[in-house]
C-alpha cells in the first residue's frame, strides 16, 4: 500500500503515529495506512456526547456505536485504542456555544469551534503525552511543505475539500499534522478500507450536525435554552410590519422558506435577524447582496501575502475574488449568503491563508444608495 504520506523522515519504523479516530472511514483507513507505513500506531477517540438516539446511529462520531467501530478497526488492525471522556468540554465550549449563537441571531459552524476546541487542542496534548511524531486525521485537505514550512492547502478532490473547517488551525497545531487522505478521491478511500477487510468500508458518511442526531437544530436550542422559543415581528427593511413568527431560531441569513407572508411584488428572504428585539428582518433577494464583512477573531496562516485572493464564506459556496483591509474581507462583486456567526476563509490558490469569523455585513444596496 502506497496511498497516504505521513512526512516523517524515514525509516518510519522508528516513529509514532496518533491517530484521531471518529469511528468512520476515513480515520479507519488513516490508522491502516499509518500501520502499513511501519510506525508505531495508536488510535484515540475522543468520547464527545452519548445522548439519546445519538447512540445507535449511523452516520455520526464520537458516539456510542462509532466508538465501537473504532475499537474494532483497532482490534482488526493489531494496534492500541484509547477513549477519552470529554463530554462536559464539547458540551461548554461547542454545544452550549451553538444555543448562545443561534440565540444570538447568528449562524453558527460547530465544526470549526469542535476542531478549534476539544479536536485541536486536547488531541494534540494527549498525542504529545503519548509520545507522537505526529497527530494524524482524517480530514481532506493537503499540508504542504513550502519555502517557509508547512502549509494548508484544500483537498486534490474539490468535492471532498474540508479546508472550510480548518481556517482556524494555527501553525503550531499545522507543524504536528498529518493529513493523508488529502490526495485521495473518497472511492479511493472505500476501497481501501474494503481491500483491508474494515468493517467500516460501506459506513455511511457524517451528516448534519453529530450532536442533533434528527437535524432539528431549532429543537434542540429550545432544549437547553428554552427561552429561544419566543415569538416576535417580522419587518420589511424600512421596519414595517408584516407579520408575526414563532422565534428567531427558526430562522437563518438567506431563508425563504416558513417566512408565510404573502400578497408581495417579490418573494421574501430573512436579510438579517435582530435578536435584541426578537425582529426578523425580510426583503427581496437582491437585499441579501453583501459588498463587505467585518471579521473577528483572524487567523493568520499565510505570513505576510498581498497578492491577489479569495475569499469563502460557506462551506459550499465557491472562493470568490476579494481583498482585505484591516478586519473586513471585501468582495470584489456582491456576495449572498454572508451571514454572521459564520466564517470567512481566505485562499491564495489552493492554500489557505487563514480567516476569521462574520461578526456583521455590510449591505451592496446600502453602498449603492
Amino acid at each position: 500500500m502506497t496511498e497516504g504520506d505521513f512526512q516523517l523522515p524515514a525509516p518510519l519504523a522508528g516513529r509514532r503515529i496518533v491517530v484521531a479516530m471518529s469511528g468512520g472511514v476515513d480515520s479507519s483507513v488513516v490508522a491502516a495506512l499509518a500501520h502499513a507505513s511501519g510506525a508505531e500506531t495508536i488510535g484515540v477517540t475522543l468520547q464527545l456526547y452519548d445522548h439519546g438516539a445519538a447512540v445507535g446511529r449511523t452516520g455520526s462520531c464520537c458516539a456510542g456505536r462509532d466508538i465501537r467501530d473504532a475499537r474494532a478497526v483497532c482490534d482488526r488492525l493489531g494496534i492500541a485504542h484509547y477513549v477519552f471522556d470529554h463530554e462536559s468540554r464539547f458540551r461548554d465550549s461547542v454545544i452550549d456555544d451553538f444555543a448562545d449563537e443561534y440565540l444570538a441571531g447568528r449562524t453558527p459552524i460547530p465544526c470549526v469551534k469542535c476542531n478549534m476546541g476539544v479536536k485541536f487542542t486536547d488531541l494534540f496534548r494527549l498525542a504529545r503525552e503519548l509520545g507522537a511524531d505526529a497527530l494524524a486525521t482524517g480530514h481532506y485537505v493537503r499540508r504542504v511543505i513550502g519555502r517557509e514550512g508547512a502549509e494548508l492547502h484544500r483537498a486534490a478532490d474539490p468535492a471532498r475539500d474540508q479546508s472550510y473547517f480548518l481556517f482556524a488551525t494555527t501553525q503550531d497545531q499545522l507543524d504536528f499534522l498529518r493529513f493523508p487522505l488529502g490526495g485521495l478521491p473518497k472511492p479511493r478511500v472505500r476501497a481501501l478500507a474494503a481491500e483491508l477487510g474494515l468493517a467500516v468500508a460501506g459506513k455511511p458518511d457524517s451528516q448534519d450536525i453529530c450532536f442533533v442526531p434528527d437535524g432539528d437544530y431549532a429543537g434542540l436550542v429550545k432544549k437547553l435554552r428554552p427561552e429561544a422559543d419566543t415569538s416576535g415581528e417580522i419587518v420589511d427593511l424600512d421596519g414595517r410590519v408584516l407579520g408575526r413568527h414563532r422565534g428567531i431560531i427558526h430562522f437563518t441569513v438567506g431563508q425563504r422558506r416558513g417566512i408565510d407572508i404573502g400578497g408581495q411584488a417579490e418573494p421574501l428572504y430573512v436579510v438579517r435577524l435582530d435578536a435584541p428585539r426578537r425582529r426578523v428582518v425580510v426583503g427581496p433577494k437582491r437585499a441579501l447582496a453583501v459588498a463587505a464583512a467585518r471579521l473577528t477573531d483572524i487567523n493568520r496562516l499565510g505570513g505576510g501575502h498581498t497578492g491577489p485572493l479569495t475569499a469563502k464564506v460557506r462551506s459550499l459556496a465557491r472562493p470568490v475574488p476579494a481583498r482585505i483591509e484591516g478586519d473586513r474581507v471585501v468582495f470584489d462583486a456582491p456576495e449572498y449568503g454572508v451571514a454572521p456567526g459564520q466564517a470567512a476563509v481566505l485562499y491564495d490558490g489552493d492554500r489557505v491563508l487563514g480567516g476569521g469569523w462574520i461578526a456583521e455585513t455590510e449591505a451592496a444596496l446600502a453602498q449603492a444608495a
